[in-house]
This record gives structure tokens, sequence and C-alpha cells, in this order.
């Protein structure tokens, strides 16, 4: 079998890729390797990839249909496991033409290339920000996303919504992904974790967000790989109408300053904390039920935040991190 990652040097689709390796599948990988965060990391994360005879790497902007239909000429794939998009909550306030050329132009492209190359299965990646304000906890399938706070969630609302229409026109299959806030070695320099991480150990003063009283239901990257793939074996039907939403999350809510006490007890340093208000686009809650991943799909969580901060502080320490 050969797969089309997109998103391949991310932190999610960098992983994804080495798990299917692993299983023994052919893998394209396709990126723009863009400056959001340091190009650095994403070329360490393919490198860790490593060379292999079934890993074919493709420098592309999927947002450009032609540009990336010309890179994949004579290149056959059965299925695309889509994970390319322009992340950050906060960033599409201050950037938000980015996120309609990465997410919804970008979404386009890889529905069209799916419905070109008719493939088994898209499966692709939504987010947690769809659910916006929610008040209602755990965060369910059934529950309504059509009031998101940010124009990120609203970027990833769009993306189910074209992903639906795709299913019920073409019947092609696909499944979207909620990921909670997916967290790990090799992750994203821009989410909370790791900035703490770096201020803690330049010891910089942190800034704790609606002073504090936040909560996230963190998941750990290698429960999050372990979901995508066992979602990607099971291609939704008619019955379905062709398309199928699932939340990926840990189903335990963390507070925002347990992470915080956890990740000074790993590097063994303390910080000053600045407290702030809330800030435009961020919800105070998320959490995730995992029923229907659980009952469909045999998701199974098991790391646990102070684990997994564990495993992400000792990576932060040690040799293999120069970013």
């Amino acid at each position: 079998m050969t797969i089309l990652v997109t998103g391949a040097a991310g932190f999610i689709g960098s992983e994804v890729a080495r798990a299917l390796l692993a299983r023994d599948d052919s893998v394209i990988g396709v990126d723009s390797l863009n400056a959001y965060y340091t190009p650095a990391l994403k070329r360490a994360r393919l490198d860790r990839i490593g060379a292999s005879s079934k890993f074919r790497f493709i420098k592309a902007d999927i947002a450009n249909y032609q540009e990336l239909t010309a890179a994949l000429t004579g290149l056959e794939f059965s299925s695309i496991i889509h994970l390319a998009a322009q992340a950050g909550v906060r960033h599409s306030i201050t950037h938000p033409f980015d996120y309609g050329k990465s997410n919804l132009d970008g979404h386009l492209s890889i529905l069209e290339l799916a419905r070109a190359r008719k493939v088994d299965h898209l499966t692709y990646a939504s987010s947690s920000s769809v659910y916006g304000g929610n008040e209602k906890t755990p965060f369910s399938e059934t529950d309504p996303t059509s009031a998101p706070v940010s124009l990120y969630g609203a970027t990833k609302k769009a993306n189910e919504a074209m992903s639906a229409s795709y299913g019920r026109l073409y019947a092609l299959p696909q499944t979207g992904l909620r990921f909670f806030t997916v967290y790990g070695p090799w992750g994203r320099p821009d989410m909370a974790y790791w900035m703490f991480a770096d201020k803690i150990l330049r010891g910089e003063p942190i800034e704790i967000f609606n002073n504090g009283a936040m909560g996230r239901d963190f998941t750990f990257i290698d429960d999050i790989v372990k979901g995508v793939l066992a979602a990607h074996e099971r291609p939704p039907g008619a019955d379905r109408h062709f398309h199928r939403i699932y939340n990926l999350g840990n189903d335990r809510p963390e507070e925002l300053m347990t992470l915080v006490t956890l990740l000074e007890k790993e590097l063994g340093k303390t910080s000053e904390k600045i407290m702030m208000p809330m800030q435009p686009g961020d919800v105070e809650r998320t959490w995730a039920d995992i029923g229907r991943a659980r009952s469909e799909l045999g998701y199974a969580p098991t790391v646990t935040l102070a684990e997994g901060i564990k495993r992400f502080a000792a990576w932060r320490l040690s040799a293999d991190y120069t970013f």
C-alpha cells in the first residue's frame, strides 16, 4: 500500500509517516517547509524518518493545485492522510490570509486530488477548535459546531463541511479527526508547553492566560498516531454518506497550572508567573468525548500528562534538541 501524507515534515505528519513505514507501507510525503516556525525542525523530522526505498519526499504547496498535481505526476497512491494546515489559534488573529490559503484552498486541492485519483480513503485533520465556546463537557461529535471563536476553528469547520459535500457528491470515503492539544517530543515550538519549557530553562517569566483558569485535554503524540492509523483503516461507507468525524483526545482534561508544575519538576527549575487575561480566540476548557472512537476504532489512549511531559522534557534536555 502507498499512502500520500501531507504535512509530512510537521509534528503529527512526520510521526504518522514513521509509523506507516514501520508497518511496511510505502509513503509519499508532501510538505512546503514554510517558515511559520523554523524549517530546521521540519528538516530534522524528515531526517528522523530516514532514507528508505519506501519513502519519497516532495516539496510542494498543497494550496497550489497545479504545482501539487505536477509534482505527483507518475506517482501512484491508494489513499491520503491529509495533515498539512496552517496551525495556531493566535496566529490566525494576526495573519488571517494564511488560513484562507493553507486551510481552505489547501483542503480543496486535496479533495480534488482525491476525487481525480479515485482514492480508497481520505483521512484529514480537523481540530477541537471547531467546538468554539461550547460550554457542555465533554465535547461530543454530535455537539453544535456553528459558532467557532477563532478563524482557525472556522477554517477547520469549513473543511468538515467541504468534505461532507464531497462524500455525498462523489461517494468519496473520508474521515475527519478532531485533534485535542497534541504534544510530545519533536512537537511545535508555538505551543504552550514548548514555549513554557524554553522560558523556564532561560530563567524568564512565563505568561499564564486567564489567570490560570484554563484546562486542556492534552493528548500525547503516540496516542494520536495510533488513532490516525486506526481511523484510516476504516473508511466510512454509504450508510454514513461516506463521511465520519471522530474526536481524538485523552478524555482526561488537565489544568494549565498542572502542566506548568510538571514542566518545572521535569526540567528542574521553577519560574516566575505573570497572570494575564484571556486572549482573543482562546477557550477556557477542552475535553474530548472519545466514546465513538473507542467503540468504532478501538482507540484507547494510554499516556498520562505526567508521563508525556516526562518524555518531552527528557528529549528537550537531550543532545537531540538543537532548535
